[in-house]
């Protein structure tokens, strides 16, 4: 091969080269902030959704990197607090005699893997839907109360007293394991800034949540889950050459 012909063929390699890498040269990383309903779900609630009427407020923050079209992974601090309450239930009328109340703060630690099923992550789309599911630990300081429990209303069960003095023997858990799950939608103001609302799912391993479980519902877990809406803004180079971007 002639030797001249070497500086235009690195010229054209480098050119082709700088071609491509624009193309995949998107926005990968977002960070963002929402604001939270944090709503319990547990024993000292009527409500099959969890308990509503006790919803606290908190907050979340988080960062993004977009692996590609459809996925992206997510890490998430959240800060928040629950609360249970027996006494908001009329029905069925025990409750208003057992009285159990509990509040704890919540901060949350987890990660996210998120699934975005239109495959738009880099797409100039509105409005985008996605789902995600995770891992993380939630740290707590629950604080329990059973000082209005009427014990002469539960004469002909004794045993629901006896149960109350098990679990005021067991040290209610500083942290627990969660498993978030959830879905939620985002609407694109620009390439970069975006809003989102969404709810998450907290499975947990632990009856001990509301700090009761033997004098409660010793059978079923207690869980809780937060409503968000929040902004993120997407940080990284834009598209340099404006190229169309490629879909891998």
């Amino acid at each position: 091969m002639n030797n001249s012909l070497f500086p235009y063929l690195f010229v054209s390699i480098f050119l082709l080269s700088l071609s491509v890498s624009a193309q995949l040269n998107r926005p990968r990383y977002e960070v963002g902030a929402q604001l939270s309903g944090f709503i319990y779900q547990g024993d000292l609630t009527t409500r099959q959704f969890g308990s509503f009427e006790t919803t606290r407020p908190g907050f979340t923050l988080f960062g993004s990197y977009l692996l590609n079209t459809s996925f992206s992974i997510r890490a998430n601090f959240a800060v928040g607090s629950l609360k249970g309450d027996d006494s908001l239930y009329k029905l069925p009328a025990y409750r208003r005699f057992r009285n159990f109340y509990f509040t704890s703060p919540v901060k949350e630690l987890s990660l996210l893997f998120l699934w975005h099923p239109l495959a738009d992550n880099y797409a100039a789309r509105r409005i985008s839907p996605y789902l995600f599911a995770g891992g993380g630990i939630s740290f707590l300081r629950i604080s329990r109360d059973w000082s209005r429990f009427v014990g002469s209303h539960f004469t002909a069960e004794p045993q629901l007293i006896e149960r109350l003095a098990e679990d005021q023997l067991q040290t209610p858990p500083r942290s627990l394991p969660v498993i978030p799950v959830g879905a939620g939608v985002s609407f694109r103001f620009t390439e970069r800034i975006a809003l989102h609302a969404e709810s998450s799912y907290r499975f947990l391993f632990s009856d001990y949540l509301d700090g009761f479980s033997k004098a409660a519902n010793p059978d079923r877990n207690d869980h809780y889950h937060t409503l968000s809406a929040g902004l993120s803004y997407r940080i990284g180079k834009k598209d340099l050459l404006g190229c169309p971007v490629m879909k891998y």
